[in-house]
């Protein structure tokens, strides 16, 4: 994926979580990357895989991947 083409879909509280929506997207032919959050503000942020993650969908795809994914939590 171009990252100038990217755009965040949702974010999950981690990296399994992340590879399971990545899983579901992908399998429903939307192609997805994941990454940290610019939220993380730690001391440790770069030395753990911990913390929330960023779901990245090509733009044109936004509204398939919101469609498949639902309404956010809470």
């Amino acid at each position: 994926m171009e990252s100038s083409n990217e755009v965040v879909v949702t974010v999950v509280s981690g990296e399994s979580e992340a590879d399971v929506v990545c899983g579901l997207l992908r399998s429903n032919g939307i192609e997805c990357a994941y990454r940290d959050t610019q939220a993380i503000d730690s001391a440790i942020e770069d030395f753990t895989a911990a913390g929330p993650r960023e779901i990245l969908v090509r733009a044109s795809d936004l509204d398939a991947a919101r469609e498949l994914l639902g309404p956010p939590a809470g």
